[in-house]
């Protein structure tokens, strides 16, 4: 198997090779950092053209994970579009996919960065959401990080000259990788993501099956 499965609170969580989170006891499938629209807005400030395919391949990536896994609740961890106006700029063919994907299971967005308001597509839209000992948040409150499952820093590991997108977890705080397309990423030792964890923490790499290595120390 790719994905791997993991202790967290007393709960078993995996980790999916696309850089999504699986609950399997609650049904739950957890995405962060779609950042959908990214191109659209890029091009539509000024900046350069890129293929306008970034969110046609996401949703894409998401719909094999949810035909995988079928989960009954799906949440997006914030950041979901790049802003509120990549939302609504949304293809037709786009905002039906979402709806298909929608389809027979709670759906929760959760407040970002890029996206601090409500969406009319479905779903809830949520600032946070608890869930068991699970605490759900975009940005991870280095205050109270007992049992947070949370995205925001797109951690990116790099080890024997190679970088991919990473989930960063200890026995309280876990951080998921960014999931979208042409999302960049943070090194995991910056200490700002760093700091956050104990000198314990593991990272589960992304990519075609998931890799568990020890988080260096901040540099």
């Amino acid at each position: 198997m790719n994905s791997v499965n993991f202790p967290f609170l007393g709960e078993t969580l995996t980790a999916r090779p696309s850089g999504a989170l699986f609950w399997a006891e609650r049904h739950l499938l957890v995405v962060s950092d779609l950042h959908l629209g990214k191109s659209e807005r890029i091009a539509r400030r000024g900046g350069a053209l890129l293929p306008p395919y970034d969110t046609v391949e996401t949703l894409s990536r998401l719909s094999d994970d949810i035909a995988a896994t079928a989960p009954r609740t799906v949440i997006c961890l914030g950041d979901s579009f790049d802003d509120l106006s990549a939302a609504d700029s949304l293809t037709e063919g786009e905002r039906a996919t979402i709806a298909r994907l929608q389809a027979g299971r709670k759906w929760y967005w959760l407040e970002g960065n890029h996206d601090p308001g409500p969406v009319d597509l479905g779903g809830e839209h949520v600032a946070a959401l608890s869930l068991g000992p699970l605490t759900f948040r975009h940005v991870a409150d280095p205050a109270d990080g007992t049992g947070e499952v949370s995205g925001h820093y797109h951690p990116k590991a790099r080890i024997r000259h190679m970088s991919r997108p990473c989930f960063m977890a200890d026995a309280n705080r876990l951080i998921l990788p960014a999931y979208g397309c042409y999302t960049g990423g943070l090194d995991w030792t910056t200490p700002v993501l760093r700091q956050l964890f104990d000198d314990q923490a593991v990272a589960y790499l992304t990519g075609s099956r998931v890799l568990t290595v020890p988080v260096p120390l901040a540099a």
